[in-house]
């Protein structure tokens, strides 16, 4: 029996666990989409194709499986390069499929054309750097190795974006129809660690104040119960990079917050002023987290590292001991060592009273806000982040509450389709914070939410201005500001024009009727927020 390669990748998507596909139709992607038509994956049209990127980013970091996004030859395959990008710094499992124009054309100048050929685009090129695997499918009889490879990328533990680009004619050409029973589509273990726990378990038992850093790993490795575990067990208190944040509750007693450059200080100074021994989990002390390599936060520590990435160990640290192996492995080999030797806890003398420095009276009312917020969604709240400064500082996150920050490539323009892609994977009251530079880069976007009825709350930080580039402007180039001013548009009307709730918020008050009288779980509110825009924060990136 045969069937066409287009019915293929839809079948093949549906082995891989595939829910629903983001993207935009064209022509030279028509087969796949006709093939969709019966299939129970559910495709969602968006209004670009880097918010369909970013959609199924979105998806796949709350859902724990795979996102995918389909799009057309040309344009539309180089419209995701941004979206694939973030995937790809973010080591999301994202499956994206492209049509292509004929390859009996190829070299002729098609419309669209992307193969390298007679002067077009080398889509191979522009992906090569951005993807964990690229194919241009010129022929249909090794198909079923490209389909084997991509899928072990896709459920590896460590995965990445695949991308595949179909041409036009190779869409409907037959293959087997019994050709996906020869591809493993079982998800490959992680790696166990085969480090002994016992050098850890000496390290904790010599030093008197240890310190936890809980990095994304422990989430990516469902940790978040053993490192709370071993914190409890021996009074540990934990930090957590910023992408982490929550990983233990930020109202928990052991709990230093977030640690990092626009957090409120109070585990920079824990460290500093205490710690003598750091154990980073699945944390990379990258340049927000390490307050851009502050030297000081690590001297005359013992640093201890679990990673499940290699690559990681020691990158820009020497530790006294590094383990390459699953966090949870490690942990529960550290935690049955603990056990046994009847570990002592540590004391917690110098942590009572240690609190966070106080808020800049400028920024009340942001403060206000995400307090409010924590107060009234204690649990299962999810929240996409491309400002960061203020939720790392003022928003306490309950362990059962996932918030997202824009990693990955920290692009412009994420919040609102990610969260949709994610609202998507999990009907949970979802905010997507922005400031109103990034939110006219995607606001399109709002309709996709309108159109599919998916609630949402998007809060645009209102200053009129690229905030960081003029907080830069005025602190490193003496307040000579260029291009970092615009005039927005009136978010009131913009409301009314998508159909959707509004409210302004310029003053306490305004935060409190906020949270009494909006639907904050069934509707599409656009959550306007005044902040002035000279009112900088003061931390320096020296850039």
């Amino acid at each position: 029996m045969k069937t066409t390669v287009s019915e293929l990748l839809v079948r093949f998507m549906e082995r891989l666990g595939v829910s629903h596909v983001f993207g935009i139709p064209g022509a030279h992607i028509l087969p796949v989409y006709d093939c969709l038509y019966d299939s129970p994956i559910k495709s969602v049209l968006a209004k670009h194709e880097q918010g369909a990127a970013f959609m199924a980013g979105g998806f796949a970091r709350v859902s724990g499986g795979i996102g995918a996004c389909l799009a057309t030859a040309g344009p539309g395959a180089t419209n995701l390069v941004t979206g694939i990008a973030n995937a790809y710094a973010d080591k999301q499992p994202i499956l994206i499929v492209t049509g292509e124009t004929s390859t009996y054309i190829f070299g002729k100048g098609g419309l669209q054309e992307s193969s390298g050929e007679g002067g077009a685009i080398d889509q191979t090129a522009l992906f090569g750097g951005i993807t964990r695997y690229h194919k241009v499918v010129e022929r249909t009889d090794y198909l079923g190795q490209v389909l084997n490879r991509a899928a072990r990328i896709l459920l590896s533990a460590a995965p990445g974006p695949v991308l595949l680009s179909v041409p036009y004619n190779v869409q409907k050409e037959q293959v087997p129809d019994n050709l996906l029973d020869g591809i493993d589509f079982h998800p490959m273990a992680a790696l166990k660690s085969h480090a002994p726990a016992s050098e850890l378990a000496a390290l904790i038992a010599e030093a008197r104040y240890p310190v936890i850093i809980a990095g994304h790993g422990c989430v990516q490795a469902g940790a978040q119960a053993a490192v709370a575990h071993l914190s409890e067990a021996l009074n540990i208190p934990v930090a957590t990079s910023l992408k982490a944040k929550g990983v233990i509750s930020e109202g928990a007693g052991l709990s230093l917050g977030s640690l990092g450059v626009t957090s409120d200080g109070r585990a920079y100074r824990y460290i500093v002023e205490y710690a003598d021994l750091v154990i980073f989990l699945g944390a990379s002390f990258n340049e927000r987290t390490s307050y851009l390599w502050d030297g000081t936060l690590l001297a005359g520590k013992k640093i201890a590292q679990v990673d499940i990435d290699e690559g990681q160990l020691e990158k820009v640290f020497k530790a006294d001991l590094a383990i390459h192996g699953d966090l949870g492995a490690v942990l529960d080999d550290l935690l049955a060592a603990v056990e046994t030797a009847a570990m002592a806890s540590k004391s917690l003398d110098r942590l009572a009273g240690h609190s966070a420095s106080s808020s800049p009276a400028k920024f009340r009312l942001m403060e206000h806000l995400f307090t409010r917020l924590a107060a009234r969604f204690q649990e299962d709240v999810q929240i996409f982040d491309d400002n960061i400064i203020f939720a790392q500082r003022f928003f306490k996150s309950a362990l059962s509450n996932r918030y997202f920050p824009n990693s990955g490539i920290s692009s412009l323009g994420h919040a609102i389709p990610a969260a949709i892609g994610a609202r998507f994977a999990k009907p949970r009251p979802t905010f997507a914070i922005l400031g109103d530079g990034g939110f006219q880069m995607c606001c399109m976007e709002i309709m996709t939410a309108v159109n599919y009825a998916i609630p949402l709350n998007i809060v645009v930080i209102n200053n009129a201005a690229m905030g960081l580039i003029r907080k830069n402007q005025s602190q490193l180039y003496g307040g000579r500001y260029i291009d970092c001013d615009f005039v927005n548009p009136d978010f009131a009307y913009l409301a009314l024009a998508f159909g959707i709730r509004h409210w302004k918020i310029e003053a306490e008050a305004d935060v409190d009727a906020l949270f009494a009288k909006a639907d904050l779980t069934g509707s599409i509110n656009l959550i306007e927020i005044m902040l002035d825009k000279n009112a900088f924060p003061d931390y320096r990136s020296n850039r």
